[in-house]
């Protein structure tokens, strides 16, 4: 069972900072280098539109398999200190990301129903601003995981 709760888990932020990054780093620049405002929105509501279900999944995955494992294999908050910060910044990314999914792209996605593209760009703004201090999160909380155990250990 440990090893499904591990392999979820992962999986499940592989898919969330991996989604993160690939938007981020890679969708971002290049629809801005050959989308006009109108298309390149349009492009970001569809690809929201796609990924955050995916998010959503991550989401109750990571914090379900997180804290089964916490309680059944290492015994509680009484763990290690590793363990206490992957939890803590992943609850303020999944705040985070609640946020957005129910502030700004709810916003975007209004203001794009009714072509109010200025409005829809200030709300990508929003979007691009908190998806970045998430994945910098997301990539601290990657590296906690990776060193964390290791630490533990020594």
């Amino acid at each position: 069972m440990l090893m499904l709760l591990i392999t979820l888990h992962l999986l499940s932020a592989v898919v969330w900072v991996g989604g993160m990054f690939f938007a981020y780093m890679a969708l971002r620049p290049a629809a801005a280098a050959v989308l006009e405002a109108p298309a390149r929105l349009r492009l970001w509501e569809a690809t929201f539109a796609r990924f955050f279900p995916w998010v959503w999944l991550a989401v109750l995955l990571l914090l379900g398999t997180g804290l089964w494992m916490m309680f059944a294999y290492l015994g509680g908050m009484k763990t290690a200190p590793y363990i206490h910060a992957m939890f803590g910044i992943g609850l303020v990314m999944m705040a985070m990301y609640a946020h957005i999914f129910f502030a700004p792209f709810k916003r975007m996605r209004l203001a794009i129903a009714v072509e109010d593209f200025a409005e829809a760009g200030r709300r990508l703004g929003q979007i691009r601003m908190l998806i970045g201090i998430n994945l910098i999160l997301g990539l601290v909380v990657v590296a906690i995981a990776s060193a964390g155990p290791l630490m533990s250990a020594a």
